[in-house]
């Protein structure tokens, strides 16, 4: 949705932004400070008042139909609160139209941190922190900015107003362009105001920042200083040498360390046989439950009352609880009412053809389903033989020590004086774990990782050379510089015009901001990563990284050159010189105002409502109801759906940084008030999500909020040098110099907090950790079984899913699940295994343990 958000902002935004450069596509004429437009740019703007009207209907609508729906539908936009124990905690929603808004909002910050983890209270801290920054910031916008500015300059903050050529023809004293020589205005004394709010805007953005990371750091080392879970006293140990590749001898190896006991150690082998085995298998049963279906013809055409209504329920009158209990006590049956009711045993039983013989010549049609079966069997035998054998060990281990306290000094301390050797980090949940990457050598992993980070850096820039020609072709100016009947043209019929104007660069953007952040997503998880929450948080970096630079730097500093060639000339010059960087930022951000108003406005009003519909859950709920043959494929439709911070969070940051660049500018008043209505609704519409409706597995206990403070640093970094721009091309160059000692400040600030707070982010300070609850820990039997039922938010313990679906048993030990996962038989319809299924894999869990696996 949040790459969707940016595709439909481009509307706005190329129907209303001139290029940098052109000066809202105006020429000066004579000395008498007239701004004559062009013929072919005589258009009526699209006015700010329009693009509110336009997105407070989108999201008033969208908001209306979700409040209509969402009782309804409880199965999609309640699915968390429905599937997740650690959500059963939160208060019951009405079904009155608007009385679940204040239930969600006097939810508490406890009430967050105890059902959605530190994760999303993080996320929701930082949405706090923009909004107490921004009603600051727009108080001082209102009451003092806005006043000189409008003294000294006539500007109102609002564009359209101010601009050349809209009724002001240049008269006022002061203005962004002079009447006689089209330089800007020279060393005016209103100028003080940027200096002055420079220090004010970043002291204050500064002291926010340090509350609440202290409120962070506070609630995240209480919140993990009580716990006694099997993956905060696990380290990671990389770079085991050769001669200690054994459990017995990492174990004794920690104990000679005298920092505590060890508990267990999981020596990750070479198991990608097993891994490709298991993965054989999964594809073999789908394969023989399709055919299954074939035979019996089953059909699942039952529905409940709360789901999307897609399927017609034959049954009337059937109470919803009732259903329900149908629903979930007979999965795999239709209608709950044994075989009779969904197949047909009177089909023909399906067929496959079998090529045989030299160089598969020969070929012969034989029952599928006994085929199936017989292939089924075979991997089955090659799996359990595969389970007794023994693996090259490799040089990752998992190390489990029998208190909290020994794991955060192992994980601190330094090891080993050979470098990249006996490396021991914290280690990710055990089903967090991407087991395949365990046994990939270091070599490969590096070489993946900077060859693909190296490839995103390329195609970030390589993809906005592309479209940056394309943005320019489809200006009117532009265009007629090149093909002059053509532009001529389109100034005779407003309705090619407007598509060729607004629907080409939409289109253009769409596809860039929709298929880019998966396609870095799919990068991230080809970089050998460890865990899927490693992977989650570098897809936060790389999607604010694709959208910084391409909505932001090209736009402004990369921008302001008018052919392809000026293009690369401004990125060399941006790197030889960061000069430039401010002048490019000073010469283009008051021209892009129209440009990130419409974005913010639009974001904020128009399309963070239509996040509460999820549009793509319900988009792909008729295909995947298409798709879906098996009762297998019907219980994949119920999960909830993911909720993914690497693209909800860059969105939310660059946002910010927008409102930090313009906090001075005459429409500071504006860009502020616009990120207080875009930070209100989406710190409540991401609060339900996050609490309600999608689930979000991978938990990485807050580590998001130094990357959200490293990019905060960031954009106070560039509005300094923006207003050391701004005052330098007013030749104010005294007061442009004021300002370096508070870039200099603000580049130590950030290189301290990273090395004094970022720490207390990572690691467990050893004060922090409950001993009373240790000490209990201690007293009572130390858990031997690998699973354990859930309690509470199991942030560490993620479900196991079997078959599609979960059951009630956890990952609790760190052990590869291609080892002890049961060889379940498939799904069949009229035969509920549901509770054999559960028993089998616990018993079988059991067993593994007591054979020493």
């Amino acid at each position: 949705m949040s790459a969707t958000a940016m595709a439909a902002t481009a509307v706005a935004a190329f129907s209303d932004f001139p290029v940098a450069g052109t000066r809202d596509a105006t020429i000066y004429q004579g000395n008498h400070g007239a701004f004559q437009q062009k013929p072919w740019d005589r258009q009526t703007r699209v006015h700010l008042y329009t693009q509110f009207v336009m997105s407070s209907l989108l999201g008033v609508g969208a908001f209306v139909t979700f409040c209509i729906l969402r009782p309804r539908w409880s199965k999609l936009y309640a699915a968390r609160r429905k599937q997740r124990n650690a959500a059963s905690r939160l208060p019951n929603l009405p079904k009155s139209f608007f009385g679940w808004i204040p239930v969600v909002w006097r939810i508490t910050d406890d009430e967050v941190l105890e059902s959605a983890g530190m994760d999303a209270y993080v996320m929701l801290s930082f949405f706090k922190f923009a909004l107490r920054f921004l009603l600051v910031a727009f108080f001082f916008g209102v009451t003092i900015i806005l006043p000189i500015h409008y003294k000294y300059t006539g500007k109102h903050g609002i564009p359209g107003w101010d601009d050349p050529g809209n009724g002001n023809n240049g008269t006022h004293n002061g203005t962004l362009w002079m009447r006689t020589d089209d330089k800007l205005e020279t060393n005016p004394g209103y100028l003080w105001l940027y200096v002055v709010f420079s220090y004010v805007f970043t002291g204050l953005a500064v002291y926010l920042l340090i509350q609440e990371t202290n409120k962070i750091i506070t609630t995240r080392q209480r919140y993990l200083g009580s716990q006694t879970s099997t993956t905060d006293r696990t380290i990671r140990l990389s770079g085991v040498p050769p001669e200690m590749r054994t459990e017995e001898k990492i174990k004794d190896f920690i104990h000679g360390l005298q920092i505590g006991k060890v508990e267990s150690v999981t020596l990750c082998q070479n198991w990608e046989r097993l891994d490709m085995l298991m993965e054989e298998r999964v594809d073999m049963i789908k394969k023989l439950e399709r055919a299954w279906i074939e035979y019996t013809g089953y059909k699942k055409t039952k529905r409940v009352s709360d789901t999307l209504p897609l399927v017609r329920s034959h049954q009337r009158g059937a109470s919803v609880a009732s259903e329900e209990v149908a629903e979930n006590s007979h999965l795999l049956s239709e209608e709950g009412n044994g075989p009779s009711q969904g197949s047909n045993t009177d089909r023909k039983r399906p067929t496959k053809r079998i090529w045989y013989g030299p160089f598969k010549l020969r070929s012969r049609k034989v029952d599928a389903i006994d085929y199936y079966e017989e292939k089924l069997r075979r991997l089955d035998e090659k799996i359990l033989a595969a389970r007794q054998m023994d693996y090259p060990p490799t040089a990752i281990a998992f190390v489990t020590m029998e208190s909290l306290a020994a794991a955060q000094m192992v994980v601190q301390a330094i090891l080993d004086p050979h470098p990249l050797q006996l490396l021991a980090t914290l280690a990710p949940a055990p089903a967090d774990v991407l087991w395949k990457n365990t046994y990939v050598p270091r070599q490969r992993r590096m070489f993946q990782s900077w060859s693909i980070t190296v490839s995103i850096a390329f195609l970030t820039v390589f993809w906005s050379v592309l479209l940056l020609p394309v943005a320019y072709l489809l200006e009117l100016e532009t265009l007629h510089k090149v093909f002059p009947s053509l532009a001529d043209m389109l100034a005779r019929h407003s309705i090619l015009k407007s598509f060729v104007q607004t629907t080409l660069p939409t289109l253009a953007i769409s596809l860039l901001t929709v298929a880019v952040p998966y396609v870095y997503e799919w990068l991230s998880g080809h970089q050998g990563m460890m865990s899927r929450g490693e992977i989650e948080l570098s897809l936060l970096s790389k999607n604010f990284f694709f959208s910084f630079f391409n909505l932001f730097l090209v736009f402004t500093v990369f921008g302001t050159a008018s052919t392809f060639y000026g293009f690369w000339k401004n990125i060399r010059d941006a790197f030889k010189d960061a000069t430039t960087i401010a002048f490019a930022l000073a010469t283009s951000l008051e021209s892009f105002t129209r440009f990130y108003m419409n974005l913010i406005i639009l974001q904020g009003l128009g399309l963070f409502p239509f996040k509460l519909l999820e549009i793509g859950s319900v988009i792909m709920y008729p295909i995947n109801l298409l798709r879906a043959k098996t009762p297998r494929d019907f219980a994949e439709m119920t999960k909830p759906p993911m909720f993914s911070y690497g693209f909800s969070i860059p969105q939310t940051i660059f946002v910010f940084i927008i409102c930090i660049v313009y906090s001075v500018f005459p429409s500071s008043w504006m860009i502020s008030l616009g990120g207080l209505v875009y930070f209100g609704l989406g710190h409540f519409i991401y609060k339900y999500q996050l609490l309600y409706a999608m689930d979000h597995q991978q938990h990485s206990t807050g580590r998001a909020w130094p990357i959200i403070c490293s990019r905060v640093f960031l954009g106070l970094i560039v509005f300094q040098l923006a207003m050391i721009g701004v005052l330098a091309l007013r030749k104010a160059i005294t007061r442009s110099l004021l300002l370096l000692p508070l870039l200099a400040v603000t580049v130590w600030f950030m290189y301290f907090f990273w090395h004094t707070y970022e720490p207390l982010m990572k690691f467990i300070a050893l004060r922090s950790i409950d001993r009373s609850l240790l000490a209990a820990d201690e007293s009572s039997p130390s858990p031997s079984s690998v699973m354990s039922p859930p309690s509470g938010l199991d942030r560490d313990l993620l479900p196991i899913r079997i078959g599609g679906r979960d059951i009630g048993l956890r990952l609790k030990k760190y052990v590869n699940p291609s080892l002890i996962l049961p060889l379940d038989g498939p799904w069949i319809p009229g035969r509920d295994n549901s509770t054999s299924l559960d028993e089998s894999y616990f018993n079988h869990a059991h067993s593994a343990v007591s054979n020493g696996v």
